[in-house]
């Protein structure tokens, strides 16, 4: 019997998405995010590939941010999470503080992987539960030492695990309500679905105990994403 070579998988591109107003890099290697932030544990691994050999992209540099349970972004955590914004663009609301909470980045290893350590995102007025990622591959094992921004997206989360979560005593008692994923433009726009995360309970017992997070996600090692510039990790920094 011939024995057919073994073809690694080839992954659909991940779909971009837009930055949002609350990026900043604060230059944070770790993998624990979380500062103590109060909300239900998430333990989310990421698994970077790339979408045209199905190959793991190993020592990309990977940027995670993400709101509080109350929906408050770290370094804008002055601005009302119940007001909707009706703005998109990097930069166009003004820092309220310099706290870090919530953010950080990761070199992929050898398999693409990286792990964070954070909390279940709570929502803020006019969008869907997500997490903001930015790949950025990098020309050498300097953290500063970038070649291009590869992609730039948006994670979201399955409906019914959020509306337990949002159940929890971190998340409760807001002034506005979140959308589901199918009312967030910005998930059916930019194919939000393709972007949504595996989520299951660390334990049988309880949702108190948090959660496990998993996506993989294919991108184009050679693109340059349209939505965040190498310049931008210079200017928006703490």
């Amino acid at each position: 019997m011939d024995h057919q070579p073994s073809v690694p998988p080839v992954y659909q591109l991940a779909p971009e998405q837009v930055a949002g107003p609350y990026f900043r890099n604060p230059r944070l290697l770790r993998r624990n995010i979380s500062e103590g932030a109060e909300g239900l544990p998430l333990l989310l691994r990421l698994t970077i590939v790339d979408a045209m050999t199905g190959e793991p992209v190993s020592g990309a540099l990977v940027d995670i941010w993400h709101c509080n349970a109350r929906g408050a972004y770290s370094g804008w955590s002055r601005i009302n999470p119940d007001q909707e914004v009706d703005v998109e663009d990097i930069g166009s609301i003004p820092r309220t503080d310099d706290d870090t909470y919530l953010r950080g980045g990761q070199f992929s290893d050898h398999k693409g992987r990286v792990r964070f350590t954070t909390i279940y995102p709570g929502f803020y007025a006019g969008r869907a539960l997500h997490i903001h990622v930015a790949v950025r591959i990098v020309a050498g094992s300097e953290y500063l030492d970038e070649r291009n921004v590869a992609w730039v997206g948006q994670l979201y989360f399955p409906e019914v695990v959020s509306r337990s979560v949002l159940n929890a005593r971190a998340y409760r008692g807001r002034a506005s309500s979140p959308l589901n994923n199918c009312q967030d433009h910005y998930y059916t726009r930019m194919g939000g679905e393709a972007s949504t995360l595996t989520v299951w309970p660390i334990s049988r017992d309880s949702h108190e105990d948090g959660f496990f997070g998993h996506l993989t996600i294919g991108i184009d090692t050679f693109a340059v994403s349209s939505q965040i510039k190498p310049e931008d990790f210079d200017k928006y920094t703490v």
